[in-house]
């Protein structure tokens, strides 16, 4: 059973007060900063519901991922990584391995035995790097969009020649560097987040990586996403991971959690509701039971 206990957590009035936009999550139940690993990283927490807590995972240059229908039965735990929103950044690289230790460090030091991970994009990197550094940390965990394999070989080449004219002030990432300015300590380091995120070497998991994972593991992925991988590359992903399962969501793009979050989001909440079973659901082995649910 994943439980969690409250701790105190250090805050930032000067960054607080910066937090605020036109509107807040209702689901706010509090928020800080937590010392992991020379970082004072932010987070927030979100329900009432203490079990069962959920780590989100933001995508490339995001803030906190917060999604208010999640936490009807659960407990929500929104990070901001190294040098992302309102923490600050170090002089370190950054990498999603380093990242995923540092998820790592402040699901410790909130004291939980034991979470689930949902990362977008980026974040599903690493969420899915938790399940294979830290194991013991980790229940189920849900990816949407992530490439799991090097950036090179499994993303659209038209795609990975648009991503590499970027720029920090590129149109296309407007909405990412609004919401950095809007709440960052610095604002004047978007252009450094920037080379750093975009300078990480990702090679992508190795099969045995994949092959060692324990948890259950939902790779989800529009059948339009034109900045993800295709769809090929994970259902390869999908049939590598012991215990994972593949959702294709029908007519959405990379920035579905963006648009229509609600395509996506009851598929991530029946996952992780799911009962622990090696026998797929309604098949001709479990056998046709109207009524009845595994």
């Amino acid at each position: 059973m994943a439980t969690m206990s409250k701790s105190p957590a250090q805050s930032n009035p000067a960054v607080e007060t910066k937090r605020e936009g036109p509107t807040y999550y209702k689901t706010l139940v509090r928020s800080g900063y937590a010392p992991v690993n020379g970082l004072q990283m932010y987070f927030e927490i979100h329900g009432t519901v203490t079990t069962r807590p959920l780590v989100t995972i933001h995508p490339f240059a995001g803030l906190a991922n917060v999604f208010p229908s999640l936490t009807r039965n659960r407990q929500l735990i929104a990070v901001e990584l190294q040098g992302h929103g309102r923490t600050a950044d170090i002089d370190r690289p950054l990498s999603f391995e380093q990242e995923a230790d540092d998820v790592g460090a402040l699901v410790k030091h909130l004291q939980i035995e034991q979470a689930d991970f949902f990362g977008e994009s980026f974040g599903g990197i690493v969420a899915v790097q938790m399940a294979v550094r830290h194991p013991n940390l980790v229940r189920r965990v849900a990816t949407y969009g992530s490439a799991l394999g090097k950036f090179e070989d499994v993303t659209r080449p038209e795609s990975l020649a648009e991503l590499m004219t970027l720029t920090p002030y590129s149109d296309s990432v407007q909405f990412q560097r609004e919401d950095y300015e809007r709440v960052a300590p610095d604002s004047k380091q978007w252009a450094t987040l920037f080379a750093k995120i975009t300078s990480i070497a990702w090679k992508g998991f190795s099969r045995d990586e994949l092959k060692s994972i324990k948890a259950p593991v939902l790779i989800a992925t529009g059948d339009h996403d034109v900045l993800g991988p295709r769809v090929e590359h994970h259902l390869e992903m999908s049939r590598l991971i012991p215990n994972a399962q593949l959702a294709v969501i029908p007519d959405a793009g990379h920035f579905v959690l963006n648009e229509d979050p609600e395509r996506l989001l009851p598929i991530i909440a029946t996952f992780l509701d799911q009962h622990e079973s090696t026998v797929p659901f309604a098949t001709t082995k479990s056998g046709y039971h109207p009524g009845e649910t595994r």
